[in-house]
């Protein structure tokens, strides 16, 4: 038997819930330490513990309290952004100088925001470190579907077998992390090119956006690199409705091949757990809106639609 919707949907928001069983959250927090930032009241992000004693802090801007278990960016309440991100982004590099941890082996030279109250925007730091950090990342994730006489039926790629990250796993259409400044409609528009070589006119002519979806994953060994690291995420969706002769084609390394599949055979890669995990979300979602998945035929359907859509614990920003 494959795996169901709801654990699908489990697997990706897989943080604890304080809600559901207040043993296991407070069970779970002991792993981690808080990320924060002088100046401001807020849990950025939970760093791993392991990470927190592995990590080359500088007693000169970070305090490490192992009581309360907090990590805090100690610089002047009233620092600029630019500066702290220079002191984040200096701790960094000499955590890659050290070969501390797995994950900085993917460096990007991309950097994600992080927010504090408000949606103030208070640093930024390098992709792959993020997961180190436990931050809040912000993506975009489109599904590209054929509708025509002969039914319904979606772009499916599937990753690279080189990829850090999930290697070989299916995808949505297009996928990508929102980098800071970026917009999440820019965001996929650019990625559309990039990864499926779809012409930027017919993308922004057509493409639709259709909510978003959050969770707060723990990463496992498929993500690559250190497993546990806290990983909290919100993607911006959106829908793409092609004409049978516009194919995707693989335009960088980061996907094998796309193939046209029938409703059924998505579902069928979904039970098999052939899916990235929060890519397996995001086409849940899909099949919720396009009226595939009902109250009728599926059982966990009120569990599935409040799991789409975690509060989550940290600071957010609004990208109007």
């Amino acid at each position: 038997m494959g795996k169901s919707n709801l654990e699908l949907i489990c697997e990706c928001d897989n943080f604890p819930y304080y809600t559901d069983n207040r043993v296991a959250y407070t069970q779970n927090l002991q792993n981690y330490h808080e990320f924060r930032v002088n100046g401001y009241d807020a849990i950025l992000g939970y760093i791993l513990n392991s990470v927190v004693q592995k990590f080359p802090w500088s007693s000169e801007y970070w305090v490490v309290d192992s009581a309360t278990k907090t990590v805090t960016l100690a610089t002047p309440a009233d620092a600029t952004p630019g500066h702290r991100s220079k002191l984040v982004g200096d701790s960094i590099l000499e955590a890659v100088k050290l070969g501390a941890f797995e994950v900085l082996k993917g460096w990007r030279n991309e950097k994600y925001p992080v927010y504090g109250p408000g949606g103030e925007f208070l640093l930024d730091m390098e992709r792959c470190a993020s997961p180190l950090f436990g931050i809040v990342s912000y993506g975009a994730h489109m599904t590209g579907y054929v509708d025509d006489a002969d039914g319904l039926k979606l772009w499916v790629p599937r990753r690279a077998k080189n990829k850090q990250t999930y290697p070989s796993m299916l995808d949505n259409t297009v996928a990508g992390g929102m980098c800071t400044d970026e917009k999440p409609f820019e965001c996929i528009v650019r990625e559309a090119m990039e990864e499926a070589s779809l012409p930027e006119d017919i993308v922004r002519a057509s493409i639709v956006p259709v909510g978003c979806v959050t969770y707060s994953h723990i990463r496992d060994a498929r993500a690559g690199g250190e497993t546990g690291l806290s990983q909290p995420e919100v993607e911006y969706v959106y829908d793409l409705k092609l004409d049978a002769s516009v194919i995707p084609r693989p335009g960088d390394n980061e996907v094998e091949e796309f193939k046209l599949w029938t409703v059924q055979e998505v579902k069928d890669a979904l039970a098999r757990g052939e899916f990235k995990p929060n890519c397996a979300v995001v086409m849940i979602d899909f099949f919720i809106r396009r009226g595939i998945l009902t109250a009728e035929n599926e059982p966990d359907y009120l569990d599935i639609l409040s799991r789409l859509h975690r509060r989550l614990e940290y600071p957010t920003a609004s990208h109007c």
